[in-house]
């Protein structure tokens, strides 16, 4: 008996020191569905965006969206609004970082004036959407840590759910729930839960459709504020990669440039 009872325990014991934590899973989940999405280079999208109050009225806003890859660090984007006349040429032109803060800054026409955002006001709503400032800018890896909670079907796709953790201190996130698809490596749904932990928003994304043979992007994104029955709806088109934009086209000067 104690000769087989040794035998088991050599048998087992490779496999309890091999054993993945459900943080290591986490990241190398999301590690890979970050090398999935590599190498698109810069992009461009319009983007129609509508904002529902509790009571359903609508307003509808707008934009096109600029987008370059940056290696060893986050990526760089710039939003224009073409309309309403109101915010026509408003412009946010974003830095994302991998362990540093993120540099944002609004341009304001009115006042024909830069604005930066400063790092702790990132919880702020953009421009009255349920969208905050921080909700913009490319997930880096590094901005947060990771640990896998099970796998789940959700509306007919096999998913991935993995808690996140923000390691920026000034987030407005204790934690966010993600939904990735095991197909695409997207996330099509996030939790997100306020600084005291109760579930704030969710986030669902649809219609997808794959450019390039590779990158899978959606067409519709939905935020919705469970908090104050609020909800912003951006509706996606015209997607173009690698159009030969470069880093002039996303300095401070470009958003007094727009149009």
């Amino acid at each position: 008996m104690r000769h087989l009872m040794m035998i088991l325990l050599v048998t087992l014991l490779p496999l309890e020191a091999g054993a993945e934590s459900a943080e290591e899973k986490g990241l190398a989940i999301i590690e890979e569905a970050d090398r999935r999405d590599l190498g698109w280079v810069d992009a461009t999208a319009a983007m129609k965006m509508i904002l529902r109050n509790k009571q359903g009225e609508e307003s509808e806003r707008s934009l096109r969206i600029s987008s370059l890859e940056v290696t060893d660090d986050g990526d760089k984007s710039l939003s224009v609004f073409d309309s309403p006349k109101d915010i026509k040429g408003t412009a946010l032109l974003s830095y994302t970082h991998a362990l540093e803060p993120d540099d944002q800054w609004l341009y304001l026409p009115a006042l024909k004036r830069v604005k930066r955002i400063a790092s702790a006001n990132k919880s702020g709503p953009f421009v009255g959407s349920e969208f905050a400032y921080e909700d913009l800018t490319s997930q880096e890896v590094e901005k947060y840590t990771y640990k896998w909670l099970r796998d789940e079907t959700l509306d007919g796709r096999e998913t991935f759910v993995i808690e996140a953790y923000p390691a920026y201190e000034n987030s407005g996130y204790t934690r966010q729930v993600v939904w990735l698809d095991k197909e695409m490596y997207q996330p099509v749904r996030i939790d997100y839960y306020d600084r005291k932990d109760a579930l704030l928003k969710t986030l669902e994304a649809s219609d997808w459709e794959r450019y390039l043979d590779r990158y899978w992007r959606p067409g519709r994104m939905n935020m919705v504020n469970h908090q104050t029955g609020k909800s912003t709806e951006l509706l996606w088109s015209n997607y173009e990669f690698k159009t030969g934009l470069s880093d002039r086209d996303f300095d401070r000067a470009t958003l007094k440039r727009t149009r």
